[in-house]
């Protein structure tokens, strides 16, 4: 194993990689200043639903969420060109990961890969060669890197593109009715609108999904399937950043293709000036055992934790429980009406709740669904009402429907949401059935 992990390779593939995801960090952090989502998501809201167990991680108040995006805009930057790279990118990775755990209404699954990839990319030289650093500090130049340095990114994507295929293996999928209700929405796409509508091409999306998730890391892998694979990767990243407009996703995915093709292959395109490693060095730092300890418990855990739905009564797709952080992506289409129902204790009278006074739109479509999100919404009623000086119980009566399935009730009227627990690794029976 360790000749594996700790022989040396050319590290072109790791410098370009940092350039280009620099560049994307900074284009992911502008953008979402330009297009409104921070305003939308941190600024407009009264509060957010964060991560249960990170409340405490609120957005800044004021216009400090604006700073807050510009500031890692510029380290986007910093990462792209190579300056003071380290501190850049260990600041990026706890700024972006504390964004993504203050606010769940814009849950992604990329959001997440980002967070991981961005804590990965602290510890490896990416800075070596054809950086700032390396311009001020010339004994940091590097030409090779250890083959772990790859290995933790194809180990990575084999993990989530096989759970992301796995994921699709159920029957509304299988169907396509959830392609179906998913197209809906594109209808009036230019072009391609009418197109997105055929079943025909709601089979292809649906099994072209499953086939491509499955078989990419391996096809890329393969050296005579690899030019193929790679043109095929091509054309289904652009077809989801045209479709589904999922940010710079489909762009990362595109350049993790650096660590399939031969170092050789990406120093000729990219780093012409750049000399060739290929003395295939083995070294085993002192540090060794440390390095695979912790690779191998990181990853143990990344395999288990998509695993966890299937220890949770009744249906992920139901519950919602295990879902996040286990790579599946666009698999359903939910829709729910949802209303809270407060009751002072010491008068016994109902106080009427109008989401609008106090949820934005795309935070009321997540508290009409979402189990998790309902209870943290009963937590902030609770308490808010506690400030009025008033002890309430809060009953929510909620029918959901999934993938376009009859409506049914998903949450029991007859608990107090409010006064519930809540745990990460255990059913609510205040969920019901959904059967």
């Amino acid at each position: 194993m360790y000749n594996i992990l700790f022989k040396h390779i050319d590290n072109s593939g790791l410098i370009v990689f940092r350039i280009i995801f620099g560049l994307l960090c900074f284009l992911e952090s502008a953008g979402a200043l330009v297009t409104g989502w921070v305003s939308r998501t941190f600024v407009q809201p009264q509060f957010t639903f964060s991560f249960i167990g990170f409340e405490w991680l609120q957005p800044l108040p004021g216009d400090g969420m604006y700073l807050y995006y510009l500031i890692m805009a510029l380290l986007g930057l910093f990462i792209m060109v190579g300056f003071k790279y380290r501190l850049s990118m260990f600041l990026f990775a706890l700024m972006w990961t504390a964004t993504y755990l203050m606010q769940k209404s814009s849950y992604n699954n990329h959001y997440y890969l980002l967070s991981i990839l961005s804590f990965f990319m602290v510890f490896l030289p990416a800075n070596s060669y054809a950086s700032v650093d390396m311009k001020f500090n010339p004994s940091i130049k590097r030409l090779s890197m250890p083959s772990w340095c790859k290995w933790v990114f194809v180990i990575q994507l084999f993990i989530l593109y096989s759970y992301a295929s796995i994921a699709k293996l159920y029957p509304d999928w299988l169907d396509t009715s959830v392609i179906a209700i998913l197209m809906r929405g594109k209808a009036n796409y230019i072009l391609i609108g009418d197109l997105l509508q055929q079943k025909t091409v709601h089979y292809l999306i649906a099994y072209g999904g499953i086939l491509f998730d499955g078989l990419i890391i391996p096809l890329l892998l393969f050296k005579p399937t690899r030019k193929y694979a790679f043109f095929v990767s091509i054309f289904f990243h652009l077809f989801n950043s045209l479709v589904f407009q999922i940010g710079i996703f489909p762009y990362l995915s595109l350049a993790f293709s650096l660590f399939f093709f031969s170092p050789k292959t990406i120093r000729d395109l990219f780093l012409k000036k750049k000399p060739f490693y290929n003395s295939n060095e083995i070294i085993t730092p002192k540090y060794k055992p440390f390095i695979v300890s912790l690779l191998s418990i990181y990853f143990i855990i990344q395999l288990m934790l998509p695993l966890r739905h299937h220890f949770f009564k009744d249906n992920v797709l139901w519950t919602e429980e295990g879902h996040r952080l286990s790579w599946r992506m666009m698999l359903r289409a939910k829709n729910g009406n949802t209303k809270f129902s407060v009751i002072d204790q010491d008068t016994n009278n109902a106080i009427p709740i109008k989401l609008d006074d106090y949820l934005s739109k795309k935070q009321q479509r997540s508290v009409s669904t979402k189990p998790d999100v309902i209870w943290q919404f009963a937590q902030y009623l609770k308490k808010d009402f506690a400030k009025k000086g008033k002890s309430v119980k809060v009953y929510v009566t909620s029918y959901v429907s999934v993938n376009g399935k009859p409506s049914k009730q998903l949450i029991n009227p007859k608990v107090d949401i409010a006064n519930e627990k809540w745990f990460h690794f255990k059913h609510h029976d205040w969920i019901l059935a959904s059967k």
